[in-house]
């Protein structure tokens, strides 16, 4: 049974920062593309970031801010969270996808869609207050 478990959020001000973590069980990670995706209250869920075996993908919105990364022996990818903003307001859920299936693909806005995540957690609330 695969478990996908977020952890990190939490209430902090502007400009501070948070690390997001999401650990995964019951499958052979190295073979699995991990994003980040949010959802703000009345918003329609975004992607975030992605990262596969290569280069990391961005939403426009918080490339320069957010970094992501993996550590394959642990089963965790990590989403670092710097100069917060309180837009960045939302629930972070964390997801997994077979590598040989997702594909990342930039929005007309500027975000990042993420096709192909099969495995997603329960979230974690993160809220920046001005």
């Amino acid at each position: 049974q695969v478990q996908v478990v977020e952890s990190g959020g939490g209430l902090v001000q502007a400009g501070g920062s948070l690390r997001l973590s999401c650990t995964v069980s019951g499958l052979t990670f190295d073979d699995y593309a991990m994003g980040w995706f949010r959802q703000a209250p009345g918003k329609e869920r975004e992607g975030v970031s992605a990262i596969g075996s290569g280069r990391p993908y961005y939403a426009d919105s918080v490339k320069g801010r957010f970094t992501i990364s993996r550590d394959n022996a642990k089963n965790t990818v990590y989403l670092q969270m710097n100069s917060l903003k309180p837009e960045d307001t939302a629930m972070y859920y964390c997801a997994a996808g077979p590598l040989s299936v997702v594909v990342v693909t930039t929005t007309p806005d500027n975000g990042i869609r993420v096709d192909g995540m099969d495995y997603w957690g329960k979230g974690t609330l993160v809220t920046i207050s001005s």
